[in-house]
């Protein structure tokens, strides 16, 4: 009697066992809010804004209602997930500074793709304002939306092999760092050719001494770094060589030509600061998206830096 007495009482612990631990998995998995994707044209993000609190634990379930997609939090690498239809992946992102921060689709699922994104609005005590984070093109006062088409043009593609054999000519300090950012290749061009120690280099050695001051201002490491932002998020409109004919370029949602790297007319006359600038913003009634939010500094300056081997040929090793 007494040992059946023992065998219900183990039977009724280990039921009562399992139902504790069902409720307590249906209770934890409440906290986590559920943010479903679908393809843009049904729907994006749902839902599209989050509210999180600095400093506390923002529990996500990421699901699919069609295809795999993918998740991520722009300038949070580690937040990146990948997101099955049918599926649920529990996510845990803690953020130290109150902002809106930006969630987006990592994985392209269509011409829209770029519009699957959604705000993480995350309260707390207010930050003074960071002049640093203010664009450059900003602190320039660079208008990026103005014409900067280039008054000249070399006759071919500029090399920083050649221009660092002619670098000797120039005087010590003649380059300021400021020019890299703030000048374009035509002004640097313009510069050059009005130095009296150059006179006897022809255009072509001067362009060649633009490339290599180009080359000078990154690394192969830096180019690398751009050159997979690149293809990952620009090539599908831009196209692998730059030239604007990505497999999205003639979607109907962009509302003018995808800019082509290629073009020196187009490309010569804009500075570094102003390419940065349209990463950041995006194009104003072109259809292209911001990046601003998805990406860190240092990542648009390593793109900038990347699109520039469209226009210069670098001892670049990928």
């Amino acid at each position: 009697m007494k040992q059946e007495y023992l065998a219900r009482t183990g039977i009724i612990a280990v039921i009562l066992g399992v139902i504790s631990l069902l409720l307590w998995g249906n209770s934890s998995r409440s906290t986590h809010l559920v943010l479903s994707g679908s393809m843009p044209e049904h729907g994006g993000w749902q839902p599209g804004v989050i509210k999180a609190q600095a400093g506390e634990p923002l529990q996500l379930r990421l699901t699919s209602n069609d295809v795999v997609h993918g998740f991520a939090i722009g300038q949070m690498e580690e937040t990146e997930a990948e997101v099955l239809p049918g599926k649920f992946t529990e996510v845990s992102i803690t953020f130290h500074e109150p902002g809106h921060y930006t969630y987006y689709c990592t994985r392209w699922c269509g011409p829209n793709h770029w519009r699957m994104r959604g705000t993480i609005e995350v309260e707390g005590e207010d930050l003074p304002v960071d002049s640093e984070k203010i664009p450059l093109y900003h602190q320039l006062g660079i208008d990026i939306d103005a014409d900067h088409k280039a008054s000249m043009i070399p006759s071919e593609k500029p090399s920083s092999y050649r221009g660092e054999l002619d670098s000797s000519y120039l005087p010590e300090g003649f380059f300021e760092q400021a020019d890299y950012y703030g000048a374009s290749p035509a002004d640097l061009f313009q510069k050059l050719r009005k130095e009296n120690s150059l006179t006897s280099l022809s255009d072509k050695d001067i362009w060649d001494m633009v490339a290599a001051f180009y080359w000078s201002n990154t690394s192969n490491a830096d180019l690398l770094v751009g050159q997979q932002l690149y293809t990952e998020n620009c090539a599908a409109c831009h196209g692998l060589s730059g030239q604007g004919d990505g497999v999205f370029s003639e979607s109907e949602e962009y509302l003018s030509n995808p800019t082509d790297f290629s073009d020196p007319k187009m490309m010569l006359g804009a500075n570094s600061a102003l390419l940065q600038g349209k990463i950041i913003r995006g194009g104003m009634g072109t259809g292209m998206p911001y990046w601003g939010t998805i990406f860190t500094e240092d990542q648009t300056w390593s793109l900038v830096n990347y699109i520039w081997t469209f226009q210069f040929e670098f001892p670049f090793e990928n």
